[in-house]
């Protein structure tokens, strides 16, 4: 049975990912510390240590392969199109012959990828939120689409 600080720190360890709006890289940061400092006298917010930072280092990459299929895709469409004919009028650039028919399949794939990665921020949000109130009663919580990094 779980006491109640030990849920307390487990629930806080989940919390503490949320920093990451206020505190660059907070969400690494602070459950790191929470995580260390009561990992080997509870077992409890052991398992809930290495569940939240799993999650957050899965998300990470999975964003990166998000990003490095986004980036190249917007980047290998807008150079393919910008004709050598660009033209500056009275401080405006003016570009001939720029469209995005051929490319419209290119352009799906990357505003897909830039959708997915919103779409796991929000769902990171609720899963947090979730997985602390499921911690705060005393339940071993698994977040989903989480690589096991730390066993």
């Amino acid at each position: 049975m779980e006491t109640t600080t030990e849920k307390n720190i487990a629930t806080f360890t989940h919390l503490s990912a949320l920093t990451q709006y206020f505190i660059p890289f907070g969400n690494y940061i602070f459950p790191i510390i929470l995580w260390t400092s009561k990992k080997e006298s509870s077992e409890f917010v052991d398992h809930h240590g290495k569940q939240i930072l799993n999650f957050q280092l899965s998300l990470l990459m999975y964003s990166l392969v998000l990003v490095l299929i986004a980036v190249p895709t917007f980047l290998i469409t807008l150079f393919k199109n910008i004709p050598f004919e660009a033209v500056i009028n009275d401080h405006d650039f003016v570009f001939r012959n720029f469209n995005f028919e051929g490319n419209i399949g290119m352009l799906t794939v990357g505003l897909v990828a830039l959708l997915l990665i919103g779409i796991l921020k929000i769902a990171e949000f609720f899963l947090i939120i979730y997985a602390s109130i499921k911690t705060s009663n005393g339940e071993n919580y698994q977040y989903p689409i989480t690589i096991p990094f730390i066993k």
